[in-house]
């Protein structure tokens, strides 16, 4: 009874005249060790170099520290003004701190300020045990999302990224940390745009001045994060977002010898970026893809849709051609009715581009047993 009719939509051949990919004649990032960049929403690679050498991250590990608590917020785990006791763990840390005192109370909005704002060790550390009971444990946690998001040569030892052998990821990890936080919640950008703000106002004696240690947020339009990065073994690091023209871009640059190399690399990737590319809309979020009919349900006919936008990465002036589509859908978790209930591949040239789940559009319901009857004599006496 049940029947699925795919539009011509997935028929249609989408001119465009070229694939992007790493452009290897490129060095954007002569002082980088390693380097990345990509478009975060497609995550199209536009430069490489050493993408997957380990190398220690330092404060950019906070990018994972911020992706599980921004999480934990999100499913309403923890709350912003969730006062957060300070434990003897964050109290002993060293390096970049907002000195915090054991005992001292201070809320998640204004710890997750101090760390991505001000790279507070203390601040990532508060966090961490608040979000995952014990430190060990949050850095579990943090190297089981790494792996599910597609992070290939990521291990996390701490929160705040201080120097270990068993500590380390690589310029494409970073990349791909950092699209996600910013993709998944773009909130954190209220937080890491910020070149200044302060801790414990309304105590004078206290008040601490927060100034983000990527001075490109200040100093470059359209630049609104995300962390810097330095220990003597990982040398001035740096993921960098910027959004232009409604196009996002994130740069990594990693073990750079003094903090000017490594600005130089990301401003020059990030220029070359925004003044190349642009994107080229496919589909847009909740565009019908496929139909489904079942006397099951109400309503009998029903919708199936993209769950986001569908861009193609293209050079600025370029046409695109040869996009095709495929829609494979979970007959299993179209039984349920909701959430995820299949893919949409999009192909370029002949090679996967991206998938995209796909979701139903509307509000379904099972049908009662009067609905099913009625359907099905209608059919009959239809056919008839």
């Amino acid at each position: 009874m049940k029947k699925i009719f795919i539009f011509l939509l997935m028929c249609i051949m989408f001119i465009v005249n070229v694939e992007v990919s790493a452009e290897p004649t490129l060095d954007l990032a002569p002082n980088s060790t390693s380097a990345y960049l990509i478009e975060a929403s497609t995550l199209r690679v536009i430069f490489e170099k050493e993408p997957t050498k380990p190398l220690n991250p330092a404060s950019m590990t906070k990018i994972m520290t911020m992706i599980l608590v921004m999480e934990y917020l999100d499913k309403g785990i923890i709350k912003l003004d969730d006062m957060v006791t300070t434990p003897l763990e964050a109290k002993e840390l060293g390096g970049t701190k907002i000195y915090l005192e054991v005992g001292e109370q201070m809320s998640v909005h204004d710890l997750l300020k101090s760390v991505a704002i001000n790279s507070a060790n203390d601040a990532a550390m508060s966090l961490s045990i608040y979000v995952g009971g014990t430190a060990e444990n949050f850095v579990n946690m943090m190297n089981e999302k790494a792996k599910e998001i597609g992070c290939v040569n990521t291990n996390f030892v701490n929160s705040y990224g201080f120097d270990d052998p068993n500590h380390y990821s690589c310029a494409r990890d970073m990349a791909i940390m950092g699209a996600y936080l910013v993709n998944t919640y773009p909130k954190i950008l209220e937080y890491t745009s910020k070149y200044e703000d302060y801790v414990r106002e309304d105590n004078l004696e206290k008040k601490f001045w927060l100034v983000n240690t990527n001075k490109l947020v200040k100093h470059m339009p359209g630049v609104d994060g995300i962390k810097t990065g330095w220990t003597n073994e990982a040398g001035y690091c740096l993921t960098a977002s910027i959004k232009k023209n409604d196009i996002r871009f994130i740069a990594v640059s990693m073990k750079c010898p003094t903090p000017d190399a490594r600005t130089k690399d990301i401003v020059s990737m990030l220029n070359y970026a925004t003044s190349t590319y642009d994107l080229e809309r496919y589909l847009k979020k909740g565009a019908v893809v496929s139909t489904v009919e079942d006397v099951l349900v109400k309503p009998k006919r029903y919708n199936i849709v993209v769950s986001e936008d569908v861009n193609i990465l293209k050079k600025k002036g370029t046409q695109v051609k040869n996009v095709s589509m495929n829609v494979n859908i979970d007959n299993l978790k179209l039984k349920r009715l909701e959430g995820v209930v299949g893919t949409l591949d999009v192909y370029l040239n002949g090679k996967l581009y991206k998938s995209v789940n796909l979701e139903v559009q509307e509000e379904i319901k099972k049908a009662s047993f009067f609905d099913v009857v009625l359907e099905v004599l209608k059919e009959i006496f239809l056919v008839s």
